[in-house]
């Protein structure tokens, strides 16, 4: 009984810790809106579990979602050519939802050629992208590129860390696509599933090299009121998740 009023305890710490960063987050001072593309990968088994609240294939999520803006603009900042990604490692044996907020380490990384003005546009819109999910979270100033030759994208971030993948065949031709899975944010509302090729990172500890692993792939368009909708949505689940715990 002990063990499980500790366990009740402890999940509502993390549900509150997941409330107070969705609540945060969605105090938008300034208007931004973004166009562009998501590439994204992760150690999981094609397609992720983890965007529908499961388990990951293995004991941790490791992943990247990386951000290339074709149009953008925070307030009068233009951030068009720019580019934002992150990469995250959820604990043990833990879905990524009920573990929000303690994940072993939360990396952000802009693109470089930002100047001041766009690094610190990019710092603000990539606390809605990707909500802070560790403790802490550090951020990096790297080049970061993408290279297409045919389906197969490749996408470096400096020298931390690179990916590359493919789609892969519907049943009914073209790639399967995933439409609003239960964790779905304004830029994972839909999205292309694929394979990874590979997917290495050195940074914050780690050393991955992974292959045949979770691709995922999109083009979307989204808004800071957008997002403070599903922000303001996503603390509204938490907090019925903290009243039944």
């Amino acid at each position: 009984m002990k063990r499980i009023k500790s366990i009740r305890s402890l999940t509502t710490v993390l549900i509150l810790c997941s409330l107070a960063s969705f609540a945060g987050a969605a105090e938008t001072k300034t208007p931004w809106k973004v166009a562009g593309q998501l590439e994204e990968a992760c150690s999981c088994r094609a397609a992720c579990p983890c965007w529908f609240k499961s388990l990951p294939s293995r004991m941790t999520c490791d992943g990247t979602q990386v951000i290339f803006i074709t149009k953008g603009r925070y307030g009068k900042t233009s951030l068009d050519g720019l580019a934002v990604g992150e990469f995250v490692q959820s604990p043990e044996h833990q879905s990524m939802f009920e573990s929000f907020g303690k994940w072993n380490f939360d990396y952000v990384y802009i693109d470089e050629k930002a100047n001041e003005e766009q690094r610190q546009a990019l710092k603000e819109i990539a606390g809605h992208l990707f909500p802070p999910a560790a403790k802490a979270r550090e951020f990096r100033y790297v080049s970061i590129s993408r290279k297409i030759e045919g389906d197969e994208h490749t996408t470096t971030i400096g020298d931390y860390g690179s990916f590359s993948g493919h789609l892969i065949a519907g049943g009914y031709g073209g790639a399967p696509k995933v439409i609003n899975p239960p964790l779905a944010d304004p830029t994972h509302k839909e999205f292309l599933q694929g394979e990874a090729t590979k997917l290495t990172y050195k940074d914050a500890g780690q050393n991955w090299k992974y292959e045949n692993s979770n691709y995922m792939r999109n083009k979307f368009q989204t808004t800071s009121k957008e997002y403070e909708k599903h922000e303001a949505g996503m603390a509204k689940k938490m907090e019925q998740m903290k009243q039944k715990s």
